[in-house]
């Protein structure tokens, strides 16, 4: 009796589990967006240890269309040429006509004098940060700059 119970909870588990898969399926997404940069004041920590906090405010044109706010943070190394950044930033408009809004967490390290792509970037969705038609939101994302400085970017996304 014993094994036929566990027997059973497996197959209704894995059942359970490829309908959510079945639900869950990854769309590519792709735009571009315009970005101003506003640094802070620094502290004199900041100042002692080549830190810089930096406000971007973007806006955001192709499959999501709308308005972001963010805090950064970049740390470089003059002696080596280390730098990297991390960045809170919070999305607001509509992903593939769904509106709402959600958080973006970033992460990223580089050599100076490198490509862009040279680095290591991260940037995904926080966990249950999507409001609206975006709740349950998941995905990771890619910022690509070219040789002129325009921004585009690719995410490939989940909902619900």
């Amino acid at each position: 009796m014993r094994v036929e119970f566990a027997v059973a909870a497996a197959v209704m588990s894995l059942a359970l589990s490829v309908a959510a898969q079945k639900e869950m399926h990854m769309v590519h997404a792709k735009g571009s967006f315009d970005i101003k940069m506003t640094p802070a004041e620094p502290t004199d920590f900041e100042k002692a240890n080549d830190i810089t906090r930096v406000t971007s405010d973007k806006t955001w044109h192709g499959d999501f269309e709308g308005v972001s706010h963010g805090e950064m943070i970049t740390g470089s190394t003059a002696s080596t040429g280390s730098m990297a950044y991390v960045a809170i930033e919070r999305m607001t408009g509509k992903l593939n006509g769904r509106q709402g809004s959600f958080t973006f967490s970033h992460r990223a390290t580089m050599m100076k004098g490198d490509a862009p792509s040279a680095g290591e970037l991260s940037v995904m969705v926080v966990p249950n940060s999507g409001t609206g038609e975006l709740t349950g939101l998941t995905g990771s994302f890619l910022i690509h700059i070219d040789a002129q400085g325009k921004h585009t970017w690719t995410f490939d996304y989940s909902l619900p």
